[in-house]
């Protein structure tokens, strides 16, 4: 069976070409399906032809709020789980949000670790794990991996190199801090905040092409107290981190 068939399919709502550029993108290299729309208008339209399984609306559009349109849909009976963004970090402007009825609401400008957390949350594993980051097992050997895979990185991104570049600088800002956080989770022996923190990692890595800290955190997702593969894990992250402050 084909796995696209079961792939979630999200409506996304957001008039800055840019910022809708990189939230599809970060979204269909999950994968997932994405229907984008700039205007209340447009999602309007497509909301009708087609069923979500996510709506993710921005707050303020040209033509109107995102609110509006989530109360005019529910009018109708759509009961699709909804989620709002925004780069208004005030209390009021958050609380009013989640009183319209979004679930949730995240705050831009967004990680792509972050926003595929949180559509993998809404969405479901079953449907996202379907087709994302398949195991193959002779590509496991970490050592012999390149630290990036450029057309990886490239065909997870529609053959986009500018948003591959942007992917880039961004896990290049995360990474540093994730290595913080993976590091203490190991001192600690903390499974269940390590295995969030490679979760996370590995979707980044498959996204942006990081073959080598890729491989090397599938290996720790599975054998977590295994001093080799822990130190195998650490040697592909300081490459990785080395390579990105070079």
């Amino acid at each position: 069976m084909n796995a696209s068939a079961h792939l979630p399919r999200i409506l996304l709502l957001e008039d800055d070409p840019v910022s809708a550029a990189f939230l599809s993108a970060a979204i269909e290299g999950m994968p997932a399906k994405v229907d984008v729309a700039g205007t209340l208008a447009e999602a309007r339209s497509i909301a009708a032809a087609q069923t979500h399984d996510l709506w993710l609306f921005d707050a303020n559009l040209p033509d109107g709020l995102g609110v509006d349109l989530l109360a005019e849909l529910r009018a109708q009976g759509r009961q699709t789980r909804a989620l709002a963004h925004t780069a208004d970090a005030r209390r009021e402007a958050l609380d009013a949000l989640i009183d319209a009825g979004f679930e949730e609401v995240l705050l831009k400008p967004l990680s792509v670790a972050q926003l595929q957390g949180t559509v993998r949350r809404f969405c479901g594993d079953v449907f996202i794990e379907a087709g994302a980051f398949g195991r193959n097992d002779t590509a496991r050997r970490c050592g012999k991996q390149p630290v990036w895979d450029d057309d990886a990185a490239l065909r997870a991104l529609n053959g986009n190199r500018a948003h591959v570049d942007t992917m880039r600088g961004l896990f290049a800002q995360e990474l540093p801090r994730v290595s913080k956080r993976v590091t203490a989770a190991l001192a600690n022996r903390d499974a269940a905040a390590l295995r969030s923190e490679l979760h996370k990692l590995q979707a980044s890595c498959g996204f942006v092409g990081a073959a080598r800290l890729g491989a090397a955190t599938r290996e720790l997702q599975e054998a977590l107290d295994l001093t080799n593969v822990v130190a195998q894990f650490e040697g592909a992250l300081q490459d990785t981190l080395a390579s990105l402050s070079g």
